[in-house]
């Protein structure tokens, strides 16, 4: 059944159209997710979905009764209300119930009549079905389910007058999850979410018995979360029906059929516009003008004329052109923390932490909301002390630093002058450079104040790009950038030839680039020698069996796990079968390494752990033998 359609739909504004006679259904239970390049619209689009925009022509049609789920700003709830009074209107209707059961409680508690209180008891008992048939008893439990999902436990009693602006995002959707929709429309709904949540709430979306519909540029969530995609690009809107992985590839694959399709018709234009003129130069040619001649000119271009014309497929969109080049090298040792603590007030963020970052590598810091991953930058950075221990850094280290919170201090300088305060150039060479981060003519005197969250992105990375650094530092550096910006972002860092340490909630940013992550969790930093997929493993492996996390490598963990007990193996040959088991193993590894798509990395990873536990109890034989 269709849950919502989309006919020939028309929106202006300033003048100019963002889309014009867009076409498509969602149908219900579709997971469908909302991709295009900034700017393009998706925003829009979903608001003219939601019903609080309407479309300048066209029509949009729901399923009759249909309830729409909206995640875009936060409620104008009163100051004194907190998160959990907030979260508990979700079910306002069950609560008026629930106001009733009670009053009928009291009155029965009271009623002397006999045929009156018979009438209270029943009125009583079909409130009561009607309260549990519609989950009235499972209130609070679905509060904390949604609650420790997003981890907000720590916002459930502060008033949401004192709540920061992403702090209110979360509690919006907590409050739209609560609300469990018929059709669910979510704007960028990691945004702000750590790892944990980001993860938990693709788990939720999978499962939801509802239509969801997904603005993101988070890959993996897109992923994860979604199995229809709908491409809007250039005013046109494409769907496929696949995960984000599927439409990369499939959309490449449409492109090139498109290009040669259009090349096929250019030649065959060719041809007609060549066999028109030498048509009309034979008619003239001869004495009298051969009027058949002409005439068979004037078909051929008439029909020419009739041909529908296919338009230029646009291969590559303009891109920033980033290459960042890293300034005299380092010394061997970048970062050097030992036995680190820091707290705030009575709060303890981390105590005792070893960090040892070297030249080139490439560093990631991941962790719940809260943990103090920002903080062990600011103490890297110098911005802050610590409460014990030392932090240091290498020789000739140059830092680059791109912080979440950009330009804060500069919204009423122009983009250029902007640009011009970190990198030292003529105006001429300055807006040459901008125009390679997508800021063309006029733009470059656009106040920073009125830039968006990808343009500001842009504007400091071109900064960073031509300042003398070897170590970059990236709080978040893919938040607000499209998927597009992302990919070019990822390209430049790979080949920069200086060390990054990066803190970031994007699972395809850290699976792609880094392959050392230190893991903050319970007030301490545990390292992994590989990449995030890697150290999440590991992680949830250790708290599954409540052990103390120590520094483990991809390469050596097999080593360092205790065997089991008891086998019922034989002896003989053991040694062959165990280096055939690593052999075995170490090609799963490199088949990890290369596969993005969910289900086949779940598949490969019951495959390796299956394979580890036969080598864990070869290994143990061997022990006891005596022959290692």
């Amino acid at each position: 059944m269709i849950a919502c359609s989309v006919n020939q739909v028309k929106k202006m504004y300033g003048g100019s159209y963002i889309f014009e006679d867009i076409t498509f259904e969602i149908q219900d239970k579709d997971r469908v997710g909302l991709v295009g390049r900034n700017g393009s619209g998706k925003t829009t689009l979903l608001k003219l979905l939601s019903g609080k925009e309407t479309p300048d022509s066209g029509q949009i049609h729901w399923k009759k009764g249909v309830q729409i789920g909206y995640l875009a700003q936060i409620p104008d709830f009163q100051s004194q209300s907190t998160t959990k009074d907030v979260l508990r209107t979700a079910f306002v209707d069950l609560l008026q119930v629930e106001e009733k059961m009670k009053k009928l409680e009291m009155e029965m508690s009271s009623e002397p009549n006999g045929e009156r209180l018979e009438k209270l008891i029943k009125d009583y008992g079909d409130l009561q079905d009607n309260f549990t048939l519609n989950g009235g008893y499972e209130i609070d439990a679905n509060i904390e389910k949604i609650v420790n999902g997003l981890n907000i436990n720590d916002l459930i009693n502060e008033q949401i007058s004192t709540l920061s602006g992403g702090e209110k995002t979360k509690v919006c959707l907590a409050l739209t999850l609560l609300k469990n929709p018929d059709l669910l429309l979510l704007d960028e709904p990691t945004n702000h979410l750590d790892l944990m949540a980001v993860e938990w709430l693709g788990s939720f979306l999978r499962d939801y018995s509802g239509t969801v519909v997904i603005v993101s540029h988070d890959r993996y969530f897109l992923d994860e979360a979604v199995n229809k995609i709908l491409d809007l690009e250039d005013g046109e809107i494409s769907c496929y029906h696949t995960n984000f992985s599927g439409f990369v590839k499939e959309k490449e694959e449409k492109l090139l059929r498109e290009f040669r399709a259009y090349e096929e018709q250019q030649k065959k234009i060719k041809k007609m516009k060549e066999a028109i003129k030498r048509l009309r130069d034979w008619a003239n040619r001869a004495n009298p003008p051969n009027e058949g001649l002409h005439k068979r000119a004037r078909n051929m271009e008439r029909a020419l004329e009739r041909m529908e014309k296919l338009s230029r497929p646009v291969l590559n969109h303009k891109k920033m052109n980033l290459e960042m080049e890293s300034s005299d090298r380092s010394g061997n040792d970048v970062i050097i923390l030992k036995e680190v603590s820091k707290q705030f007030a009575d709060q303890l963020l981390f105590k005792n932490v070893t960090m040892d970052v070297k030249f080139q590598e490439r560093v990631a810091i991941v962790g719940e909301n809260g943990t103090g991953k920002s903080t062990l930058l600011k103490l890297i950075l110098r911005q802050i002390d610590a409460d014990e221990g030392e932090v240091r850094i290498g020789s000739n280290v140059k830092i680059g630093y791109l912080s979440q919170h950009l330009f804060s201090n500069n919204d009423d300088e122009t983009i250029i002058e902007a640009f011009r305060n970190e990198v030292r150039v003529t105006e001429g060479e300055a807006r040459h450079i901008l125009a390679r981060f997508l800021f063309y003519g006029h733009m470059v005197f656009r106040k920073v104040s009125q830039l968006s969250g990808g343009e500001r992105m842009r504007l400091r990375l071109a900064q960073l790009m031509y300042q003398d650094i070897n170590l970059l530092i990236l709080d978040e550096p893919t938040n607000h950038l499209d998927i597009e910006s992302r990919e070019v972002l990822e390209d430049a860092l790979e080949d920069y030839n200086g060390t990054i340490l990066a803190v970031s909630h994007d699972r395809y940013f850290l699976n792609k680039l880094f392959k050392k992550i230190y893991w903050i969790e319970s007030r301490e930093v545990h390292c992994f020698e590989g990449d995030y997929n890697w150290a999440r493993e590991k992680m949830m492996l250790r708290k599954s069996k409540t052990q103390p996390v120590i520094v483990e490598n991809k390469k050596e963990a097999s080593l360092l796990r205790k065997p089991p007990k008891q086998t019922n193996l034989k002896y003989e040959n053991l040694e062959m079968e165990i280096e055939e088991l690593e052999r075995k193993i170490s090609e799963l590894e490199a088949r990890l390494g290369e596969t993005q798509e969910l289900e086949s990395l779940q598949s490969l990873y019951k495959e390796k752990e299956k394979l580890e536990k036969q080598w864990e109890e070869l290994y143990e034989l061997l022990m006891n033998k005596g022959e290692i």
